[in-house]
């Protein structure tokens, strides 16, 4: 359903799931995924760099695929399945990924890390080998504190851990 609010914006209800449950909003038309989901949903682990999809901190995953939320409008998820880094815990019990970045001391200022993070567990459930996920994490995020080498030995631990 569309609609038009008194200011003239438009617009549109639309259902997500996000991170397993169901959301109903009225958003506007032009909101981003990003803005959604930090705004409207309180889940500000998904992070806005440079807006322009190219950093990678604000990844996502919709339907299992890594995506950039703040290239993609929320009323583009309406239906679908959406996946923040506040789902790879479980209560206390941190993914294997998030142990082995801590670990590995894959972070410093950690505002790259949601993005890795999603980037990496999109990888590893696709089954992509570790050269591959490497590759991807480090051709699409924009880190300016690690070096990357303990991110690389994250990875690396992780699909060993795997096998």
């Amino acid at each position: 359903m569309t609609q038009t609010a008194p200011s003239g914006t438009t617009t549109r209800h639309i259902t997500v799931a996000v991170n397993g449950e169901p959301v109903a909003a009225q958003v506007a038309v032009r909101t981003l995924l990003s803005d959604f989901l930090r705004h409207g949903c309180d889940l500000t682990g998904t992070h806005v760099g440079c807006e322009q999809g190219v950093c990678g901190a604000c990844t996502v995953l919709v339907d299992g695929d890594a995506v950039r939320s703040c290239l993609m409008l929320a009323v583009q998820a309406d239906g679908r399945s959406v996946e923040t880094v506040e789902s790879l815990a479980a209560g206390e019990r941190l993914s294997t990924f998030q142990r082995e970045m801590r670990a590995q001391h894959g972070l410093q200022c950690g505002f790259c890390t949601p993005g890795i993070l999603m980037s990496v567990t999109a990888a590893e459930r696709r089954g992509d080998p570790v050269e591959r996920a490497e590759q991807e994490v480090l051709g699409g995020h924009v880190c300016r504190c690690t070096g990357y080498a303990g991110i690389r030995a994250a990875i690396r631990r992780t699909w060993e851990e795997r096998a």
